[in-house]
């Protein structure tokens, strides 16, 4: 019914668009006002307009914003934040690696595969092995977090840091889903971070 609802909406909202779009008469003179404005209730986003284009950025950034529930300053990476946006609420499934089920080093590598092109790893404790190491107060978005549960013991599992000290990752217990280092299980069991090498 919400949807039936949105799509007369948007059907009504095209039908008027048309009555208020107006083409200037070529036989008006130079420095003469337009008798009739033009108006859509759609916008432009062809992306030849720079105020368009910045616009439609700043929509995205807000959504994006809002379902990762980070604090955004507009000049993140999109094509990361899109890309882990698209894979929220994936489920958990051990061993596997597409949004009908992935663990940990599965969301990873697909997400740095579909960014950046760089093919990682496939599991948390090779991944490491292979990055740079990077102090926690020098993390960056895009930066890799490891965790283990104790000194001696090895890595169990990874995610993808954005910032705001929240990280994307795929937890058994939820699937892919944004969590806090601050949050007491992650914060007890965090171990390192590692920067990537571009291919």
């Amino acid at each position: 019914m919400k949807h039936s609802i949105l799509y007369c909406l948007a059907a009504a909202s095209l039908a008027l668009s048309f009555f208020f779009d107006y083409a200037p008469d070529s036989s008006l003179t130079a420095g003469s006002a337009p008798i009739a404005a033009t108006a859509s209730l759609f916008p432009d986003f062809s992306g030849d307009n720079p105020t368009v284009a910045t616009t439609r950025d700043s929509l995205a950034y807000h959504y994006y914003s809002q379902t990762l529930g980070l604090t955004l300053a507009y000049n993140e990476d999109q094509n990361l934040l899109r890309t882990v946006t698209d894979w929220i609420g994936t489920p958990y499934r051990y061993g596997s690696n597409s949004k009908k089920g992935t663990d940990c080093s599965g969301f990873v590598t697909r997400v740095f595969q579909e960014v950046y092109g760089v093919t990682l790893q496939r599991s948390s404790r090779s991944m490491f092995e292979r990055v740079k190491r990077v102090a926690k107060d020098e993390i960056q978005s895009g930066d890799l977090v490891f965790f283990r549960r104790g000194p001696g013991q090895p890595i169990y599992h990874v995610g993808i840091y954005l910032q705001d000290g929240k990280f994307a990752h795929s937890a058994c217990n939820g699937g892919v889903m944004i969590s806090s280092l601050n949050q007491p299980y992650y914060h007890r069991n965090y171990y390192a971070a590692g920067r990537v090498a571009a291919n």
